[in-house]
């Protein structure tokens, strides 16, 4: 009997391998790039010092609003004012100098021309012709170095009364302050571009939000200026908000070996209590397909490129392709497939089918170990519980 039943088993011949199928069809794609970021001001200010010294008085708090022009902070002007009087009494002292220096030159001006005329009237000597001249020419230079001396004098008053001015801490824009990173009393240092501890207030031009996404590198090509995008702020749940993008990087962002690009996406009709450093998702919608010819992501297979025996590979020539296995007369057949736009399930083609084909599309396992003239079988869907038999 078991000879028997071997015989049976062997005249049946290889079974079919159980697949799950679909059938190509239209539909409307729409594609789209998911990525992270977080809510940012579009327009916002870092403000350092620019001159070092103990806080003596802090105006403003975290979350305040501020225009253009008001105080922010006041550094201790003790010395820079002691410095501007001491430039000013200086350049005082020096004027009075170029005045004393321009009369000298004037009267040796005078008598030069007295000289001259005697000169040519023969009255006085050549030598005392000459010591005339000489005199108005020392005088000239005299008075060209007292000005000289005035003109240093006022250029280090301007200093002076610069570093003055930069005790006291202005805003710059009107805004919201963002961020208070010192107290009233601390020493300040002079601030040195992403030096950290070195920026004192942050403000920032609420009006206008915007995210900065991180796109991955495979996701970055299909992204452009001017898309359309949905938003997702985690601190406001149930809500989509519109977006568009207005930046895409050049230059990647290195991180753990993975490589990814910066976007900003522009945040339309932000809450108005909406504050920099929240959470954010965003679907870059990158393309739209109306009726595309469209097949499940699992389903597309990437096999090598089959070489005939005693053929080299042509250099340059690619080493793989894409396409999807179709039933065809209960086997398997694999047909290349040129790809258009991902959409979050499903892929379009652009070329090799036509709509309405029996499509294996899982299990995956089946899908990598798969052979074109395989015997296949579509595996019926299990009844769900409680579904009569």
């Amino acid at each position: 009997m078991a000879a028997a039943a071997g015989l049976v088993v062997s005249q049946r011949g290889p079974q079919p391998t159980l697949v799950q199928v679909v059938t190509v069809s239209r539909a409307d794609l729409q594609a789209k790039v998911t990525a992270n970021g977080r809510v940012q001001a579009q327009k916002k200010v870092d403000i350092s010092a620019l001159i070092p010294g103990q806080i003596t008085r802090l105006a403003v708090k975290e979350g305040d609003s501020v225009q253009k022009g008001q105080l922010l902070l006041q550094i201790d002007a003790t010395n820079a004012r002691a410095g501007a009087r001491s430039m000013e009494a200086s350049v005082l002292a020096l004027v009075r100098e170029l005045d004393s220096a321009r009369t000298n030159l004037e009267q040796a001006r005078d008598d030069f021309e007295r000289a001259e005329e005697s000169h040519k009237a023969s009255i006085i000597s050549e030598a005392e012709f000459r010591r005339a001249r000489s005199a108005m020419a020392r005088a000239d230079s005299a008075m060209r170095a007292a000005q000289a001396r005035v003109d240093q004098s006022q250029a280090q008053l301007e200093g002076a009364t610069d570093n003055l001015a930069k005790t006291t801490v202005l805003a710059p824009m009107s805004g919201t302050v963002t961020a208070r990173n010192v107290e009233e009393g601390e020493v300040v240092v002079i601030g040195v571009l992403n030096q950290p501890g070195t920026v004192l207030l942050t403000i920032s031009d609420m009006s206008v939000v915007e995210t900065e996404m991180e796109v991955d590198e495979t996701s970055i090509p299909s992204v452009r200026l001017g898309q359309e995008a949905r938003l997702r702020i985690d601190a406001y749940p149930n809500r989509t908000f519109g977006g568009m993008v207005t930046e895409v990087g050049n230059s990647p962002i290195l991180k753990t070996g993975a490589i990814r690009f910066k976007v900003k996406v522009h945040i339309k009709d932000p809450p108005t209590n909406i504050r920099p450093g929240l959470s954010v998702q965003a679907d870059i919608l990158t393309g739209f397909k109306a009726q595309a010819i469209v097949i499940p992501i699992q389903a597309l297979v990437v096999r090598d490129i089959e070489v005939k025996p005693g053929e080299a590979p042509r250099p340059g020539a690619p080493r793989d392709e894409e396409g999807v296995y179709l039933i065809e007369n209960d086997k398997a057949r694999f047909q290349k497939v040129k790809t258009g736009l991902l959409g979050e399930l499903s892929l379009e083609v652009l070329e090799g089918l036509l709509g309405g084909e029996t499509l294996i599309n899982g299990p995956f396992k089946v899908l990598r170990e798969i052979k074109p003239g395989d015997l296949v079988r579509a595996d019926k869907p299990k009844p769900k519980d409680g579904a009569s038999g």
